[in-house]
C-alpha cells in the first residue's frame, strides 16, 4: 500500500521568510482595492 502513493518530497521546498517580507505583503494587501461592477473586476493599488 505504501508504494501506491507517489513521493513528492523532492518537488516541494519551503520558502524562508523574514519580517521585512511579511511587512511588505501586509502593506501591499492593505493598499489593494478591488471593485466589482457587473461582470467586470477592477484592481487598484492605492499608493
Amino acid at each position: 500500500m505504501e508504494q501506491s502513493y507517489p513521493n513528492f518530497e523532492d518537488c516541494c521546498k519551503l520558502v524562508k521568510t523574514g519580517p521585512a517580507r511579511v511587512s511588505f505583503l501586509l502593506k501591499y494587501s492593505e493598499s489593494l482595492n478591488i471593485v466589482k461592477h457587473k461582470e467586470f473586476t477592477f484592481e487598484n493599488n492605492l499608493n
